[in-house]
């Protein structure tokens, strides 16, 4: 099987620009690189049945991105404005699956 790493770091890129685009926030570049890097370390960890499944199942892609999002330290980055903004989560125009970033801050 193809190497399913470099489409999915794409998509988890294109999240992060969007989510950090509709807050009207910088993204914090250095961590979006590494968030990307741990989302393809995991990825590449991922027995092949489980890769296939990502691939194919959208909440397992969400909650790998999710993870990536945790572990790379960007949930830690705009801490407070994000947390302020999470908290009236109708005014965003996110659609719900970014829940699973904002929940982080939350």
């Amino acid at each position: 099987m193809p190497d399913p790493s470099q489409p999915l770091a794409e998509e988890f890129r294109r999240h992060l620009d969007t989510f950090y685009g509709r807050l009207k926030l910088a993204p914090p570049y250095d961590s979006v690189e590494k968030a990307v890097r741990v989302l393809v370390a995991a990825v590449r960890a991922l027995p092949e049945e489980e890769r296939r499944r990502v691939l194919v199942d959208p909440v397992a892609r969400w909650e790998l991105f999710r993870q990536a999002f945790e572990r790379s330290g960007l949930a830690k980055k705009h801490r407070g404005i994000i947390a302020g903004l999470a908290r009236n989560r109708a005014s965003l125009d996110l659609p719900a699956d970014y829940d699973h970033f904002l929940n982080l801050f939350v």
